[in-house]
């Protein structure tokens, strides 16, 4: 026959917060009732014989129900719970006749109508010896077990540890599988993005072209695309250094989030070269749209070292992305009328 502990002094040594910490990794408590664990109680009830059969875990101060049969109640405080005295033992533990046992015969649970006056409890033990809580079965008439239904509910404890074992995997490879989703992501971005400005980088931003380009051969509205320029961007890296130099970039691409909408698509050329993507808009829409920028950089100025303030002006070629003109040849003509605003004295937007 199986043994067990009935009577008082039989305690079993462990650290109590290990295993509170213990039991909180497997994140069960206060959990939604669960079909998994309901048929192991179930069964355990017919198996056993018995009207009462609950899959319970000793938290700090009180023991919770993760499935009960025949009781009704969902937790009860621990120092009322019998099954607070299992998790001290080592083995399974029977109470034949509680009215018998000097530790329960006070217990409300015992006094109560009806009262409870048999008790068995299997241990619910972590892989690492730690008991959570137990698999137990009750009755309101004093009784025995059979070798068989001790074996059985053992098996059956042993059974919901193996459960709660793969419900854990699933969890820690679900966080692992969105950590690695997220690191996915990031790498994604990492790859797509100026470091400096958080602007689209020169490969992702021809890719987006080359989407939109594909989308308007389909039907869509043609769009304008502005090539733009820093003005004497070479002389502020010459007179105040580099880091100034990174500053106006910054500062460029955080007036352009100001001006361009949500929906156009704002990428870093390379080095002082912008460009922008308008979908769905007309030259004189995004003409409109550079004047702007203009204005606004005109009316913000660049503190550096707390002594000077720099200006920055732009110089910018804009054309239409259309179904009748190639990617390539729309940048290319971009570039041209990029070059004529420069010629023609720079901080201005020069079109067809």
């Amino acid at each position: 026959m199986t043994s067990y502990s009935s009577q008082p002094g039989d305690a079993r040594a462990y650290s109590e917060e290990a295993r509170l910490s213990v039991l909180a990794s497997y994140d069960i408590l206060d959990t939604p009732p669960d079909s998994a664990f309901d048929e192991i109680t179930e069964l355990a009830a017919l198996l056993c014989d018995t009207p009462i059969a609950v899959i319970n875990f000793v938290d700090r101060d009180r023991q919770w129900f993760k499935s009960e049969k025949g009781l009704g109640i969902k937790e009860t405080p621990r120092d009322i719970s019998i099954c607070a005295h299992v998790i001290l033992q080592s083995e399974l533990f029977i109470v034949p006749d509680t009215h018998q046992d000097p530790r329960f015969v006070c217990n409300p649970l015992v006094t109560q109508d009806p009262p409870l006056r048999f008790y068995a409890g299997a241990l619910l033990n972590s892989p690492d010896g730690l008991p959570l809580g137990t698999l137990c079965v009750l009755d309101h008439r004093p009784r025995e077990l059979t070798e068989k239904q001790q074996v059985a509910l053992t098996t059956l404890a042993n059974q919901i540890m193996k459960n709660l074992e793969l419900m854990r995997i699933q969890q820690e490879q679900a966080s692992l599988i969105q950590q690695l989703q997220f690191a996915q992501q990031e790498l994604i971005h990492l790859a797509a993005t100026d470091p400096l400005t958080g602007l689209y980088n020169r490969r992702a931003f021809k890719e987006r072209l080359s989407q939109e380009q594909s989308l308007i051969q389909r039907g869509r509205a043609p769009a304008a695309l502005m090539l733009m320029d820093l003005d004497n961007f070479k002389v502020i890296n010459d007179d105040f250094g580099h880091e100034a130099g990174d500053k106006v970039i910054e500062h460029f691409a955080s007036v352009c989030k100001k001006v361009f909408r949500q929906a156009d698509v704002i990428g870093r050329w390379g080095g002082e070269e912008f460009v922008v993507l308008l979908p769905g808009t007309t030259e004189t829409d995004a003409c409109q749209a550079a004047q702007r920028l203009h204005q606004l950089l005109a009316q913000n100025q660049i503190e550096y070292d707390g002594n000077t303030a720099l200006f920055i002006t732009v110089s910018i070629g804009l054309c239409s992305l259309s179904k009748d003109c190639p990617l390539e040849e729309a940048l290319r003509l971009a570039d041209e009328l990029l070059y004529q605003a420069k010629d023609q004295g720079r901080n201005r937007t020069v079109t067809r």
